[in-house]
């Protein structure tokens, strides 16, 4: 067991293992040899604890020893007159509690509903939500703060992956290090009361909010709350530095898009453990901003941890791009599940989005999959979004020209992986002829199939065919490497290979 964040009065650990989210059979678990409750998941979170005081936790045969955060000061919002009844707006006393909170205080909002616009944290300070308190987000855009994408060279606002005005998110945080929110309350962006959803590809005022949105910030650490119902992405780390996201269960209306759960964008550093997701887009969506951002910035996103998540109904499981000019390097992936997610793992890029970074270091291990339509795809022809994705320079498998617009895609590993159920085929990786995936291995990797599955497109593109309970596809990868790898009862051949370099396969 080891702990993953701690605060003052709050703590999650992870134990030791190898089944992915869940533990393999509930456990009790005791503080300070005092039983506190029952759990059966790999991560969890413990509330009400004391500052700067010294407690172990007994869990599943495991233990742990640490001591909680010193704490310079306790404001209550009550104190700054939050009313709590998710009729007034108290906006305004979460705005005057932070801008009174010492360093290294806690802003503690104990149980109520409170109906607010965006409120700003800063640097060195704790946000408590306590289990049974409710954030609950304005409906009314008009009341929103915007957040320019450029004052000067002061890049505050982002959109897909550019510099745009957006909406500040109802938790906003800019240039601020170390912060923590956690206590087991919920951050709800009542986005369906809104008109958040309707005609949501179109700008109004501003592009949407998010949940929370953390711009420029280093060492943030959240654990234990439910974010749901946001205007689009639960979280977003933009230019962020040593993030960890652990604990958190986070819902979206299902089928709505733009409706992600975490996008780590240009970060360097991010953790995400224990986290349950289902949305209405991917589940998990890792970007370095558009190739006009990779050529200011010259920033990949990078160092990214998954581990010990649960993710449902989304678009994909662990997504990279579309907007990933910067590049984006060592990618981990492990000990989760993907349930009913359209893919499991999706790389989406196209001609445009440029080789400023590359895309490299991609492992997956330990991973169960239970009917999801295409486990694994790579599709470096992909046409969703603006118009320039529908042309023929994106969709023609002619060989082109190799300069700054195209895109390059690396090394894949994945290793102990279970997919059953799955629906329109086992994997699908289309490379470009000019720049060609890297390298895929397979490695310990089962797939069976749901025999009444319905024909579907693998992915988005705009020459396209739809398959039934298909193999392996590999188009324009320079090598592949099969190793135990189990197809069972596939419709048409297990491996299909075009434009392979060098295929390898082991029993």
């Amino acid at each position: 067991m080891k702990i993953l964040a701690k605060s003052p009065r709050s703590v999650c650990v992870e134990l030791d293992g190898h089944t992915p989210y869940f533990s393999a059979e509930r456990f009790v678990v005791f503080l300070n040899d005092k039983k506190v409750r029952e759990e059966d998941r790999n991560v969890f979170s413990l509330f009400g604890l004391v500052p700067d005081s010294d407690y172990t936790i007994t869990a599943d045969g495991q233990s742990v020893s640490f001591r909680t955060d010193r704490e310079s000061a306790l404001f209550n919002v009550r104190q700054f007159n939050a009313c709590g009844d998710g009729e007034h707006d108290d906006t305004e006393a979460f705005a005057a509690a932070i801008a009174c909170l010492p360093e290294g205080g806690t802003l503690y909002v104990p149980k109520g509903t409170y109906l607010l616009k965006p409120v700003f944290l800063k640097s060195n300070m704790t946000l408590y939500i306590e289990e049974g308190a409710t954030i609950l987000g304005r409906t009314e855009r008009e009341v929103y703060p915007t957040l320019p994408g450029l004052i000067g060279d002061i890049n505050l606002g982002t959109w897909q992956g550019e510099e745009v005005t957006c909406f500040a998110s109802l938790i906003t945080a800019y240039n601020a290090k170390n912060i923590t929110i956690t206590g087991g309350g919920k951050i709800d962006g009542n986005a369906p009361q809104g008109d958040w959803y309707v005609n949501h590809r179109v700008m109004r005022i501003a592009w949407r909010p998010r949940g929370m949105f953390f711009n420029r910030c280093g060492n943030l650490k959240i654990f234990g709350l439910t974010v749901k119902d946001t205007p689009s992405w639960n979280v977003h780390p933009y230019f962020c530095r040593e993030v960890g996201l652990y604990d958190l269960c986070l819902y979206n209306p299902s089928g709505m898009p733009t409706t992600d759960g975490i996008d780590p964008d240009t970060c360097d550093g991010v953790e995400i453990a224990g986290v349950k997701i289902s949305v209405g887009d991917d589940c998990i969506a890792i970007k370095s901003g558009t190739i006009e951002q990779a050529k200011k910035y010259k920033l990949p996103c990078r160092n990214i941890t998954i581990r010990n998540c649960y993710m449902r109904d989304g678009h994909g499981g662990v997504v990279l791009g579309s907007e990933l000019s910067g590049g984006i390097e060592n990618v981990n992936v492990s000990r989760c599940i993907f349930e009913g997610t359209d893919r499991g793992l999706r790389i989406k890029t196209r001609r445009g989005r440029g080789r400023i970074g590359i895309t490299d270091g991609i492992e997956f291990s330990d991973i169960i999959m239970r009917g999801v339509k295409a486990p694994f795809v790579v599709n470096m022809y992909y046409n969703m979004g603006d118009q320039t994705g529908h042309t023929e320079y994106v969709y023609t498998t002619e060989k082109l020209p190799v300069d700054e617009r195209t895109p390059y895609v690396g090394r894949f590993t994945f290793k102990d992986m279970v997919c059953t159920d799955v629906e329109y085929c086992a994997g699908a990786f289309y490379g470009l002829p000019e720049a060609p995936i890297g390298g895929v291995t397979f490695e310990n990797v089962s797939f069976s199939y749901n025999a009444d599955a319905e024909p579907g497109y693998p992915d988005m593109k705009e020459i396209n065919s739809k398959v039934k309970n298909g193999g392996l596809y590999f188009q324009f990868v320079e090598k592949v490497h099969l190793k135990n790898i189990t197809i069972k009862n596939p419709c048409g051949d297990a491996v299909v290979l075009d434009g392979v370099g060098e295929f390898v396969e082991e029993k």
